[in-house]
């Protein structure tokens, strides 16, 4: 598995529901947090290397790697924070995002467990970002259509040297 860059239309896609559970799901999702480490990343969700299943897997600095499949966000704050994002489909663009501070996120684990986590900062906003990629979202989608296509200009440019 490889991570897929912007242009790649599989990145603007659902992700369909995963139905069981099982030893090659394990797998897949342990090879997720091996890309995710190997890219330096904090999150990857599965259409970003192609598979278009609705898991995706985090890794932010003091915690565990944590794995999501069939996420559901069930609740968010009204307060919102502005931060920087980047992600390993668009690598070397970053913006601010201004995303809800905490969520409320549900979803199940690799061990089939289901499990609810309420979390804010950076994990919220991982888990935010993550999502999104499920729902064929990109970050850039989130910014303001001046400052999006200021930065998509810049991608092109820098594709056609």
């Amino acid at each position: 598995m490889e991570i897929i860059t912007l242009g790649n239309e599989l990145l603007r896609q659902k992700a369909e529901r995963i139905k069981d559970i099982n030893a090659e799901l394990v797998k897949t999702a342990e090879a997720l947090i091996e890309i995710l480490h190997q890219g330096k990343g904090v999150g990857l969700a599965g259409p970003q290397v192609g598979l278009m299943k609705r898991i995706f897997v985090i890794h932010v600095e003091g915690d565990v790697p944590r794995v999501f499949i069939n996420p559901s966000i069930v609740e968010t704050s009204q307060e919102t924070v502005k931060y920087e994002e980047g992600c390993l489909s668009i690598p070397n663009v970053w913006a601010e995002v201004i995303r809800p501070r905490k969520v409320r996120v549900q979803a199940w684990n690799e061990k089939r467990r289901p499990f609810s986590l309420e979390v804010e900062g950076i994990m919220a906003r991982v888990i935010q970002h993550e999502y999104d990629h499920l729902e064929g979202i990109l970050f850039l989608d989130r910014l303001s259509e001046p400052k999006r296509n200021k930065i998509l200009a810049k991608i092109e440019k820098k594709q056609r040297v």
